[in-house]
């Protein structure tokens, strides 16, 4: 049996994420971004909507086993166009933060193996960029 690295996950907070139906491709994607696009109105909103669609397409390519969500508050941006992405299925939940500290170390394949063990036991997803975890239920499908 595997040894684990000792490790410490830290809750941080409960937020409510929209998440993408499991149906998905880029066709999906480019029309995501032209149902989106009439609800953004200046330029600080549509670089929003760039950027949203740009981490969509990172994940569908990525062919990752990990849901795609992003928070509501992330979302805001939308404002009506929120209702139009639950039309279109992309349900409402509840997604639990972690911070992951692996003791005594910054080893990246250390890191890697307690991930990995991690994903065996519930669904989640690392924050790029951060020490952060999106922990999503066990019973949403993905």
């Amino acid at each position: 049996m595997q040894s684990i690295h000792p490790f410490t996950l830290t809750l941080i907070r409960q937020e409510k994420h929209l998440v993408l139906p499991t149906v998905t491709s880029i066709v999906l994607v480019q029309n995501l971004y032209d149902i989106l696009f009439q609800y953004v109105i200046d330029a600080h909103k549509e670089e929003a909507l760039k950027n949203f669609i740009n981490q969509l397409e990172q994940h569908i390519k990525s062919k990752s086993k990990t849901p795609f969500s992003a928070s509501l508050e992330e979302l805001e941006f939308l404002n009506e166009g929120l209702e139009e992405l639950r039309l279109l299925n992309w349900m409402e939940v509840p997604v639990t933060v972690f911070a992951l500290e692996i003791n005594d170390t910054d080893d990246e394949e250390i890191r890697e193996t307690v991930l990995e063990h991690l994903s065996q036991l519930m669904i989640l997803k690392p924050v790029s960029g951060t020490n952060l975890l999106y922990v999503y239920p066990s019973n949403i499908p993905y």
